[in-house]
């Protein structure tokens, strides 16, 4: 996610002074269940000087439910893994996934040919088992996004020197390549004595790109801000593309989270209709690709409701090689990160989502009717009926979800909401007007299995100002992120995922928490090597342990990677290192088989930092003009066996 991130803001309400409400927040209770107490709200403050956790650690040494060597910190060319583990490259940019797709050969790249391979800078990533509703850790398909193509590493020969001229100098051949590099790549894979592997051939392996044929469903199915010349009906659309977060269902099947599609458009919003929408979904006429030089559709004057179908929630079956992806508009329009599904203890279906962006919302989705476990079908169409919130969070602990619903409070044709299709479409504008609490850079979503209990990650937000911190967000110009942990009533199963309030506290203030400025808050026992930044991607394994992705660390000169952490018990809060990716590139989407003997985590964007495939000899001295450095998806197992983590 590294080339969005973006440094405009869309302001929000004023929020209350910084001391009054830190202090009224950590009043409340310690902010390290189990660890030691903070001192004082000084404690976050740039510049204080006081201990970085008010206690000293535990004598003989906290005992932590993860029981592996930590990795030591380390920043390379290559990937690592903590002793004791194996990181196997499973599949790579460019793959065959096709029967009849060709050998990857970046100088001979064209659409059709990237169209069956493997896709570029995966993203998200998903395991089902085979056979459907089997608890199978050996055989599955692996469902991954690809978010945005990098045309200087995966093109011998082209220059852009910088985001203004790339897509000038881009060609319709390149267009063509970039469409179809993005998307979402479905593989049947298998592992036979210990290693994992494509199961090459199979029916089930499938591309999905900025071309393939999808229909809009929900509210806004047909909406007047969502028909085309191409689609009159408001009904049908081509493709997906930036394709970040995501996540999959009960019943069987993948939300991919389309994010900033936007910055696939050109034109000038001015001359549109839609000004006020392109303005607040953050559009600007950059044409950073070069798609509308090449294809209308992508051209805002030309076809201004083109841009309106896209930035939705995707629902693609895997199992159904040839079933059409689904636009779901009852989850609502924004930069979607993830879309994580939970069946709450009445039967209803809860999707938890992020929007990643500067002072943005964090949302929920809860189905009007139940999932039902008999009967697969029965569940097609369950993401189209239900109501839409947003979160507010109060300095009192208290986490309040306001209904995105037309006609309720000031969402009313008066304020420029003429139906539901309408709140859906705007979606951030209509959450503005109902008070939420802009969040820094809202990402991953996840659900704790045992607990119950609910993690995001807010990447960070170094233009936050001083007079816009609140309690949910402590630290003004916040350049490492937080983790924040939402506490529906109820515990475990029991837990009520549609009750209109939860509480909340803060998990983590990550940083390195030996340079105070920082404010980092960790565990006390936290290593040299565990503590992280910048979280993006999240995922629990069996035993309810939280595995933390991370994007940005590479600007403070860390290797990105992965952190594992406890998050109830002595240990909460307490990290420890597990993987780092190579220069440049970020981890993201961690995903476990069901009985969390693998973990697989996505290498994106690998060597990003150089300006051509020309330059990567200085930074990555193992590779030439003819093989640049390729994304690539790690299976990640314990040597001998076992559960990750320990």
């Amino acid at each position: 996610m590294t080339r969005h991130d973006r440094d405009h803001i869309r302001s929000k309400s004023g929020s209350p002074n910084f001391r009054s409400v830190l202090r009224e927040r950590l009043s409340r209770r310690d902010m390290l269940r189990g660890g030691a107490a903070l001192t004082a709200a000084s404690a976050i403050v740039p510049g204080f000087t006081g201990s970085i956790f008010g206690g000293e650690a535990m004598a003989g040494g906290t005992q932590s439910s993860l029981t592996f060597t930590e990795l030591k910190r380390v920043y390379d060319q290559t990937h690592h893994v903590a002793p004791g583990y194996t990181a196997q490259v499973l599949l790579r940019w460019g793959d065959k996934l096709a029967a009849d797709a060709t050998d990857f050969d970046p100088t001979q790249q064209s659409g059709t040919v990237q169209a069956r391979q493997f896709g570029y800078n995966n993203d998200f990533v998903g395991y089902l088992p085979l056979p459907f509703a089997s608890a199978s850790s050996e055989r599955g398909l692996l469902c991954v996004n690809h978010e945005y193509p990098n045309p200087h590493i995966m093109v011998p020969g082209f220059i852009a020197k910088d985001d203004e001229t790339l897509g000038k100098a881009m060609t319709a051949e390149l267009v063509e390549i970039c469409k179809s590099a993005m998307g979402h790549s479905v593989a049947e894979i298998e592992k036979k004595d210990g290693k994992w592997s494509l199961v090459a051939n199979s029916p089930l392996n499938r591309r999905i790109t900025a071309e393939t044929e999808m229909t809009i469903s929900g509210p806004a199915a047909g909406h007047a801000q969502l028909k085309t010349s191409a689609d009159p009906t408001g009904t049908k659309v081509k493709g997906t593309m930036a394709n970040c977060g995501g996540g999959y269902t009960p019943w069987g099947t993948i939300l991919t989270c389309e994010e900033f599609a936007y910055e696939f458009f050109g034109g000038d919003a001015a001359k549109t209709p839609n000004k006020e929408i392109m303005e607040r979904i953050g559009y600007e006429p950059a044409d950073y690709y070069g798609f509308a030089r090449f294809d209308d559709r992508f051209n805002v004057e030309k076809e201004p409701n083109e841009v309106n179908r896209f930035q939705w929630v995707v629902e693609i079956d895997p199992y159904e090689a040839g079933s059409v992806p689904v636009k779901r508009t009852a989850l609502g329009r924004m930069g979607h990160e993830g879309a994580t599904v939970v069946v709450n203890k009445d039967g209803r279906v809860v999707v938890y989502m992020g929007d990643d962006d500067h002072q943005e919302y964090l949302y929920r989705f809860v189905s009007a009717k139940a999932f039902n476990p008999n009967d697969r079908k029965a569940n097609i169409g369950l993401l189209d009926e239900g109501e839409l919130s947003v979160a507010k969070f109060d300095a009192d602990g208290t986490l309040t979800w306001l209904p995105l619903v037309h006609g309720q409070g000031p969402l009313t044709p008066e304020n420029g909401f003429a139906d539901q299709g309408e709140v859906l479409i705007k979606t951030q504008l209509a959450a503005d007007k109902l008070g939420a609490t802009g969040m820094d850079r809202p990402e991953d979503f996840e659900t704790n299995p045992i607990s119950g209990r609910v993690y995001a990650v807010l990447t960070k937000s170094a233009k936050r100002k001083p007079d816009k911190v609140d309690a949910a967000n402590p630290r003004p110009e916040n350049k490492w992120g937080h983790i924040i942990e939402m506490i529906p009533p109820g515990d475990g199963k029991d837990a009520d995922h549609t009750a209109a309030r939860y509480k909340w506290d803060i998990l983590i203030l990550c940083g390195d928490p030996s340079k105070r400025e920082t404010g980092a808050k960790f565990h006390p026992e936290t290593t040299a090597d565990g503590f992280f930044m910048t979280p993006d991607n999240i995922a629990f394994d069996p035993k309810g342990r939280l595995f933390v992705a991370t994007d940005g660390m590479n600007d403070f000169d860390l290797a990105d990677g992965i952190f594992a952490v406890d998050t109830d018990g002595p240990a909460r809060a307490l990290p420890k290192a597990l993987f780092c990716c190579p220069t440049d590139a970020e981890a993201t989407g961690p995903a476990f088989t069901p009985d969390g003997t693998t973990m697989f985590v996505s290498v994106q964007h690998p060597a990003e930092g150089s300006e051509t495939i020309e330059k990567l000899t200085t930074r990555w001295p193992d590779f030439n003009d003819k093989m640049p450095p390729r994304p690539s998806v790690m299976a990640i197992t314990r040597d001998g066996g076992g559960p990750i983590g320990g």
